[in-house]
């Protein structure tokens, strides 16, 4: 087989989807599991509680403080991080096995742990989600009801920080009320044209 051929074989490409806290993070990868893209969902551990409506395995995997040390010393996570006094993290096993499969792998990290897989995988493909402007991001993060009053404004100020950080990040995607398939959409763009890279991404862990 020649060189020439095998750049026209597509590798797996490791998409990191990140942003701030209210821009929509999970609906859109909602979205995408819903349209049935060919693409593998990491699912992400997490000790943080259940909300209403998530489902251990698939939104995350929900587990003990302990658990998640046992994880942390026995090197099982590629990255983690506590994010709102709570540990989040992305199991290592699951990355390297979809990504053996010819899939391309899809995960879900918040913006510091974006960062450390940056280093981790200089050439995964990391999309930021953000919204319009800070007056949409703290009127989304307000409507959601999901925290206490000082846990909100901890929120807004550290998505106000987050958004800075944009520049670490090869794309950027504003995901607007009401037209989520447009997001997705450009997610999908994104990932079509670095599958046309003469020279393609090479994401090793």
């Amino acid at each position: 087989m020649t060189d020439e051929f095998n750049l026209l074989q597509p590798q797996p490409l490791l998409i990191v989807i990140s942003g701030p806290s209210g821009v929509g993070k999970d609906t859109v990868l909602q979205r995408m599991k819903e349209r049935e893209l060919p693409f593998h969902f990491v699912v992400t551990a997490t000790t943080r509680p259940k909300r209403p409506n998530e489902v251990h395995g698939k939104d995350y995997f929900f587990v003990s403080k302990d658990e998640f040390a046992r994880m942390i010393d026995e090197d099982e996570l590629i990255e983690y991080a506590i994010v709102y006094s709570d540990y989040k993290g992305i199991p290592k096993q699951q990355v390297r096995e979809a990504m053996s499969s010819g899939k391309d792998v899809v995960m879900r990290i918040d913006v510091q742990g974006a960062e450390t897989v940056r280093k981790l995988a200089p050439d995964a493909v990391l999309v930021f989600i953000t919204v319009e402007d800070e007056e949409e991001l703290e009127r989304r993060l307000r409507e959601r009801k999901t925290e206490t009053s000082a846990e909100l404004a901890l929120r807004i100020a550290t998505a106000r920080k987050e958004l800075l950080r944009v520049e670490a990040f090869d794309y950027v995607v504003i995901n607007r009320d009401f037209h989520l398939d447009e997001t997705v959409d450009a997610i999908r763009a994104i990932i079509a044209g670095e599958h046309l890279r003469v020279h393609p991404r090479k994401v090793s862990l």
